[in-house]
């Protein structure tokens, strides 16, 4: 059962790098291969059948958490900074501190419930705390956000990309799809948004193939 939590791994980073990280297309294929060989290597000099020492994870900064901020913060006006809630959750979250994150934006968005980018930051700490899993708690979360900010691609990417985490990867794609057809014909970020769905559609076909 080792393999399990180590190839959901595995597909947790090639997602990250896909959608998070916006690892260019041309890349799947050698970033794919470096995973392999990895797990490959594993396998040869591995030894998952021996007991370990059980010890707590420390939370630390990774270029992932340092990644999901920034993207985070790009869909916003760079005029218009984040609140200091969100600024010092931001801070915890590059560390790897979600929990603790997730507990300032709670107070964030008790204190000023229209405080969108707080609601979407609490997501998806939130989502991060639970290991990639979408809990009832993110997803209220990820529905504030929305009602918040409504014409803003924010919550539905960050959804987008907490169901594939989840293994639900067709409910994305209809929801990307849904957030093309209603947003504006001149939207700045329609490109990308295309784009992300585009390399969805990809990664689908390439499931139904194998």
């Amino acid at each position: 059962m080792i393999w399990l939590p180590l190839i959901a791994l595995a597909l947790l980073a090639f997602v990250l790098a896909a959608f998070v990280v916006k690892l260019p297309r041309s890349g799947w294929a050698l970033f794919g291969a470096a995973l392999l060989f990895g797990l490959t290597g594993y396998a040869l000099q591995g030894s998952p059948g021996m007991a370990g020492s059980p010890s707590t994870p420390t939370p630390e900064a990774n270029a992932g958490n340092m990644a999901l901020v920034e993207a985070r913060r790009q869909m916003f006006d760079p005029g218009r900074p984040a609140s200091r809630f969100v600024t010092v959750a931001d801070g915890f979250a590059r560390r790897g501190q979600f929990e603790d994150a997730a507990g300032i934006l709670s107070g964030a968005v008790s204190q000023n419930s229209n405080d969108g980018e707080a609601w979407l930051a609490l997501a998806n700490a939130l989502v991060e705390h639970a290991d990639g899993t979408l809990t009832p708690a993110a997803l209220y979360a990820y529905g504030q956000a929305q009602a918040v900010l409504p014409n803003h691609p924010g919550p539905s990417y960050f959804l987008g990309v907490a169901l594939i985490r989840s293994g639900r990867p067709l409910e994305a794609r209809q929801l990307w799809a849904q957030t093309l057809e209603q947003a504006p014909a001149d939207a700045p970020w329609r490109g990308q948004m295309e784009e992300r769905l585009a390399r969805l559609d990809e990664l689908l076909m390439q499931a139904v193939r194998e």
